[in-house]
């Protein structure tokens, strides 16, 4: 539970009770994403993670550069390869890049209801309540993800929201299986 702002377990509280979703499977998703908040501590800059894979998919013309060696890292070398990425193509970059405190990926904008991906990206640039509703739009944009969410559907709910490949890149990357970090964090939410 440590840092995590009170206020945002309060968003989170609140959010999940107006919507009808379990407020320990949101602190799940929130906790496993990020520490818990969505900017850095040290910059103030917005989470990201950038991914080459999709920016190749939505600039396949691009020239290579420090976008196209990125690996899962340290925040200030994210915004290295993103500001690259965002100089060849702005759009695809944003596109191509999970954001904030639920790790959104840019390519949702329009699913999550913005008029463009820049529009989302300002919207999050705003605070942490604005990316929180966004999380919660879109977990209710998603019948099987809402369905998943409601079940505490842990695998189904990794498989949605990180994509089928999850068990695949967490044994790539020695780390915890998605779908177990959830229901572990999620247990420490129950009841609070």
């Amino acid at each position: 539970m440590k840092n995590m702002k009170t206020e945002n377990i309060k968003h989170i509280r609140d959010l999940s009770k107006v919507n009808k979703l379990p407020f320990d499977v949101m602190m799940a998703i929130v906790k496993v994403e990020t520490p818990g908040h969505g900017f850095d501590s040290k910059t103030g800059k917005l989470l990201i993670q950038f991914e080459p894979s999709w920016f190749r998919k939505k600039a396949p013309f691009a020239p290579s550069g420090k976008w196209s060696v990125n690996k899962v890292d340290v925040q200030s070398k994210e915004w290295i390869a993103f500001n690259d990425a965002f100089a060849k193509n702005a759009n695809a970059a944003m596109e191509s890049t999970s954001i904030g405190m639920p790790q959104i990926m840019g390519f949702h904008w329009k699913r999550l209801g913005y008029a463009s991906v820049g529009a989302m990206w300002d919207d999050f640039k705003k605070g942490e309540y604005q990316q929180l509703c966004a999380l919660v739009r879109f977990i209710l944009t998603d019948a099987k993800l809402l369905q998943a969410v409601k079940n505490r559907d842990w695998y189904r709910i990794a498989y949605i929201y990180n994509g089928a490949k999850f068990v695949e890149m967490a044994r790539k990357w020695g780390r915890e299986r998605y779908d177990i970090s959830l229901e572990k964090e999620a247990k420490k939410w129950i009841g609070k």
